[in-house]
């Protein structure tokens, strides 16, 4: 059954305390995707919304002030995928039959400061992770542990080939060319090769300017048959063509010859979940104009190029320095300013992306526009660990 994006919507991100409240925010974004879809709340028979902080029922909370119409509202937390994995359910309870039309909401109201756990008396659902990742490298008490993480797969990825650090210094400038044409980004402004290289050292080859910022936000999506489109004389346009979600394997946590950061960080998950997506669409990534990847640091941008098939192993460093990651290369990679500028509210990141890259297959997203894109890829990861990878394309208008 053919699943389409009827609407979507969401709020401009801000930084801590500078935002509404995450109910005010996913009330907004809820309304804006309903009014893009050209629906009433009352036609939605599900909802899964998805945040990482917060109490129990915050979607209700969010979506109580739309309307209380005794629907099914699911909470997800996924770590940093939080939002594509509503967006999966929400998929699924569609592709199904389960329902005709279902609402996707995700929104985070985040503190000032680097992520961190707040449950310090039982296990910590990234141990296994967290233990692999000392047994590699050790641990740097200094370091926030995220950029432990990214950082140390950027260092693994560049002893392996040689890359040098201005190398991933060269995505953030390429975030925030980006980012200035986007009005829902938190930072606009540009910024230059030398600022970056020179901003304060965190990790590995990362400087504070190649590290995504804690940030408030929402963003939201309405999905539905093509049954429904055409019965209430609907546009749906867009379509998700293909979708996958996968978690760790095993290899993620092999410490045998030294173990290997890039695994730990989830760039197997991508490439699985990017070849179920390819394999279930028949289209090849080479064949995809608009990306938009989760680029928390610039060494997971620059490690997921190959993961997703946009560049061969061993090839990002020339993709990067080609030119074939922006407007006039091969593939736009986040036209929206990802989430190094955009910013990165956790719950709300993965439905970010799907806004932007369905404006991009209508053609709406303005200055940013990649000309003539009629498909449109998202990967969306989370470590613990989750990865969702979806494959959007442009239709004709149902009939």
């Amino acid at each position: 059954m053919s699943v389409r994006v009827l609407g979507v919507g969401m709020v401009p991100f801000a930084k801590p305390g500078a935002s509404d409240s995450y109910d005010v925010m996913g009330e907004q974004a809820a309304r804006a995707a309903l009014a893009d879809a050209g629906i009433g709340y009352e036609r939605v028979q599900q909802a899964y919304a998805g945040y990482v902080y917060g109490d129990s029922t915050c979607g209700q909370a969010a979506l109580y002030g739309i309307g209380l119409t005794g629907i099914p509202v699911v909470n997800v937390n996924n770590n940093c995928s939080t939002g594509s994995s509503a967006l999966w359910l929400a998929r699924q309870a569609v592709e199904s039959g389960a329902a005709d039309c279902v609402l996707a909401v995700g929104f985070e109201q985040m503190q000032k400061g680097a992520l961190k756990n707040f449950w310090d008396d039982r296990p910590a659902p990234l141990a296994r992770g967290t233990d692999t990742m000392t047994a590699i490298q050790g641990t740097d008490e200094r370091a926030p542990f995220a950029a432990q993480f990214f950082g140390g797969a950027g260092r693994a990825y560049a002893e392996r080939h040689g890359t040098r650090p201005e190398t991933f210094a060269r995505i953030s400038v390429k975030a925030r060319a980006h980012a200035a044409h986007n009005p829902y980004a938190v930072f606009r402004e540009q910024v230059t090769l030398e600022e970056v290289l020179a901003s304060p050292h965190i990790y590995g080859p990362l400087t504070r300017l190649q590290c995504c910022p804690p940030t408030c936000g929402a963003a939201a999506a309405v999905l539905c048959s093509e049954d429904f489109a055409r019965r209430y004389g609907l546009t749906g346009d867009v379509a998700i063509r293909a979708q996958a979600m996968v978690t760790d394997t095993a290899g993620a946590f092999d410490t045998l010859d030294g173990g290997d950061m890039i695994k730990v960080v989830g760039h197997d998950m991508s490439r699985s979940a990017a070849e179920s997506v390819y394999e279930a669409s028949g289209v090849d990534p080479l064949d995809i104009p608009v990306v938009e990847l989760h680029d928390c640091f610039t060494t997971n941008e620059l490690i997921t190029y190959e993961a997703l098939g946009l560049t061969p192993e061993g090839t990002a460093e020339k993709f990067v320095l080609d030119g074939d990651n922006t407007y006039g290369g091969r593939v736009v990679t986040n036209p929206s300013g990802g989430l190094l500028s955009k910013g990165h509210p956790l719950g709300a990141t993965g439905l970010a992306q799907c806004a932007e890259l369905v404006w991009q297959l209508r053609g709406r997203a303005d200055a940013r526009q990649v000309e003539g894109a009629g498909l449109a890829l998202q990967h969306n990861i989370g470590l613990g660990g989750a990865c969702v990878v979806t494959l959007y394309e442009r239709l004709g208008k149902v009939s």
